[in-house]
């Protein structure tokens, strides 16, 4: 995939400072992110299901916090978009829980991988179609660029590396820095977003 290349400076820019830009960007490193979960085995595999949960954790929160609230105002029929939305992401935390008690060597993994990679990616057309549309039509560039920063701010908070604990089988150590990760993403959306 050539397109994957690093574009000019300039255009990576631009879409750091327009919401719908930055999000269907995240969109592109989710799927490549499941890619390396499936081509990859052992260690590899782990760190790469480990960058996906972060990056799913951090993405879904800061839509929660940032995109959900504009759209359920911004424009007709924004609130049960959001619902649709929502009740997505539920399924996939569903699934991804489930991912969460299982080694990635272990062979229930795959299945379930590709469960959620399907309600992700669906997930992701529905937002992409009915939210991010129009979101573009609904406001300026000023207010794509205050979401945008919200956004990125939300990114701030990601782990820039594993931690131990994070890999281990047990519900609640899988769980905690997970959800630990949601609330302070959330804090720091709001500061950005002065709430």
């Amino acid at each position: 995939m050539s397109e994957l290349k690093t574009p000019h400076a300039g255009d990576d820019l631009a879409k750091d400072d327009d919401v719908v830009s930055l999000l269907m960007r995240q969109h592109g490193d989710i799927r490549n992110l499941f890619d390396e979960v499936e081509a990859t085995r052992g260690e590899e595999r782990r760190d790469a299901f480990r960058r996906l949960v972060r990056l799913l954790a951090v993405h879904e929160t800061a839509e929660e916090e940032v995109v959900h609230p504009f759209a359920r105002k911004g424009f007709p029929g924004g609130e049960q978009v959001v619902k649709d939305r929502l009740a997505e992401e539920k399924a996939a935390k569903e699934t991804l829980a489930a991912l969460d008690e299982l080694d990635t060597d272990d062979p229930k993994f795959m299945p379930q991988l590709l469960k959620l990679r399907k309600d992700v990616q669906e997930h992701a057309r529905a937002e992409e179609r009915y939210e991010f549309t129009h979101i573009r039509r609904s406001t300026d560039v000023t207010g794509l660029a205050a979401m945008a920063k919200a956004i990125k701010a939300a990114e701030a908070m990601a782990p820039t590396r594993p931690h131990p604990g994070v890999e281990s089988g047990a519900k609640n150590m899988a769980l905690g820095p997970v959800a630990a990760l949601m609330d302070r993403t959330k804090d720091t959306v709001r500061k950005a977003m002065g709430k």
